[in-house]
C-alpha cells in the first residue's frame, strides 16, 4: 500500500510539473491567441460531486468558471449549501494536451477544500465547527469521437487527502457515452452521458452505474440536468443503492482572440 501511495503521489507531481511546463512553454510566437471566459451557476436539490456516489445530500448551489488562452485553463468549481456553508472548493488546472480530430485528451490537477461540519468542545461545551480538510487530485480525460455528436472515453480521477481524518488514496475511473445535440424540435435538444464506474477508497471499493440528462434550448443561457446513480456491489461505508440529482443552470461565456503585431 505504502508503495501504490507513492506512485500515485509521483503521479501527482508529475502531473503538476507537466501542466506547468505546458502553461509556460506554449508559443509566445504565434499571431493569434485565443482567450475565453464562461461559466454556469447552478441550483441543485442534492448536490451530487464528481464522483456520483458523494453527495450533499440537501439544496446547494453551485459556481463553475474557466478562464484561459488556448491549451491551458483555470477552472474554479465553488459549492456552498443554499443554507450558505461551504461544500467544497476545487481549483483545477487543465491542460488540453490533443484538442482537433477525432482523438481528444484533457489532463488536470486540482487543490481541493472539503468541508464538513464537526461539533467540537470548547471551555466545557460543545460549538459547530466548519473543518477544512485538503485534498490533491490528478485526472486524465481521453475520448474518441465516432460522429460529430457520439463520443465513447474513460475518465481517471486520483485524490490524496493531505490531512488527518481524510481518505488518503481515492481511485475513480469511468468508461463513457456521451450522446450530444440530439434534436427533439426546432429549439430544444438533448444530452445523454451514461458510464459505467469503479471506485476505490483506500480498502473499500464498488461498483456503479451512472447517467446524465440534459434538456436546453437552443441560443438559450438556462438548461435543466438530471443525474441517476445506481449501485452495482459495493463494499463502501455509508454507500447509497440510489442517488438522483436535479439541477437548473444559467451558463454565460464568451471567446475573444488577441492578435499580435507583427515584428
Amino acid at each position: 500500500m505504502v508503495n501504490n501511495m507513492q506512485k500515485n503521489i509521483g503521479l501527482l507531481g508529475f502531473l503538476l510539473l507537466l501542466l506547468s511546463h505546458m502553461a509556460f512553454s506554449q508559443n509566445t510566437d504565434s499571431l493569434k491567441n485565443t482567450r475565453f471566459f464562461s461559466g454556469a451557476v447552478s441550483v441543485t436539490n442534492n448536490g451530487i460531486s464528481i464522483v456520483p456516489s458523494f453527495s450533499l445530500g440537501k439544496p446547494a448551489v453551485i459556481f463553475n468558471l474557466s478562464m484561459g488562452k488556448n491549451r491551458f485553463s483555470f477552472e474554479p468549481d465553488i459549492r456552498f449549501s443554499l443554507a450558505g456553508k461551504p461544500w467544497s472548493f476545487l481549483f483545477w488546472v487543465r491542460y488540453q494536451i490533443a484538442k482537433e480530430g477525432k482523438f481528444l485528451m484533457t489532463t488536470g490537477t486540482h487543490l481541493g477544500l472539503n468541508f464538513r461540519t464537526s461539533v467540537l468542545p470548547i471551555n466545557g461545551d460543545s460549538s459547530e465547527t466548519t473543518v477544512a480538510r485538503r485534498y490533491l487530485a490528478a485526472e486524465l480525460f481521453p475520448r474518441y469521437l465516432i460522429t460529430k455528436n457520439i463520443s465513447v472515453g474513460m475518465y481517471y480521477l486520483y485524490s490524496h487527502g493531505l490531512d488527518v481524518g481524510t481518505i488518503k488514496n481515492t481511485n475513480f475511473i469511468t468508461f463513457n457515452v456521451n450522446f450530444a445535440n440530439i434534436k427533439l424540435t426546432n429549439q430544444f435538444f438533448m444530452r445523454i452521458n451514461p458510464q459505467f464506474y469503479y471506485l476505490k477508497l483506500d480498502a473499500e471499493d464498488g461498483f456503479y452505474v451512472t447517467s446524465t440528462f440534459t434538456l436546453a434550448k437552443k441560443n438559450f443561457p438556462l438548461f435543466v440536468t438530471a443525474t441517476f446513480n445506481k449501485t452495482i456491489e459495493s463494499n463502501i461505508t455509508g454507500n447509497k443503492d440510489f442517488i438522483w440529482n436535479l439541477i437548473l443552470a444559467y451558463s454565460f461565456g464568451s471567446k475573444y482572440l488577441k492578435i499580435k503585431p507583427k515584428p
